[in-house]
């Protein structure tokens, strides 16, 4: 084991430890962030996120720009629009899809940053 792992010495800091459980999610919270972080963890859908950073795409766009079947890219968006990671809108008979909304945008440009800060 790694000694950065583990503390040399048994010890307890009460006040640190009752500020977390005072924060602590709640279950629902913690389900929640969880298949959105799951949803995070699957190629695909980081690609269509990041296309969609950059602009509002139509169905029909983002199987261009993925280079994927319509209905693999549509299996993809119904997750993540459940997730309410982004939406949709109709115009006509096209469907516009975009980030649903400022904190998905913050939450995958700070990704973002975090990895390609060296």
């Amino acid at each position: 084991m790694d000694a950065a792992d583990s503390c040399q010495e048994q010890c307890r800091h009460e006040e640190s430890i009752n500020k977390v459980k005072e924060k602590a999610l709640n279950t629902a919270e913690v389900l929640a962030l969880s298949e959105i972080f799951k949803a995070m963890g699957d190629p695909t859908r980081i690609r269509i996120l990041y296309a969609l950073l950059q602009s509002e795409l139509c169905v029909c766009d983002l199987v261009e720009v993925l280079e994927m079947s319509q209905s693999a890219v549509s299996h993809q968006l119904r997750i993540l629009r459940n997730l309410r990671l982004v939406k949709f809108r109709r115009d006509g008979k096209n469907v516009f899809y975009s980030l649903d909304d400022e904190h998905i945008i913050n939450f995958f440009a700070e990704g973002l940053a975090h990895i390609r800060h060296s």
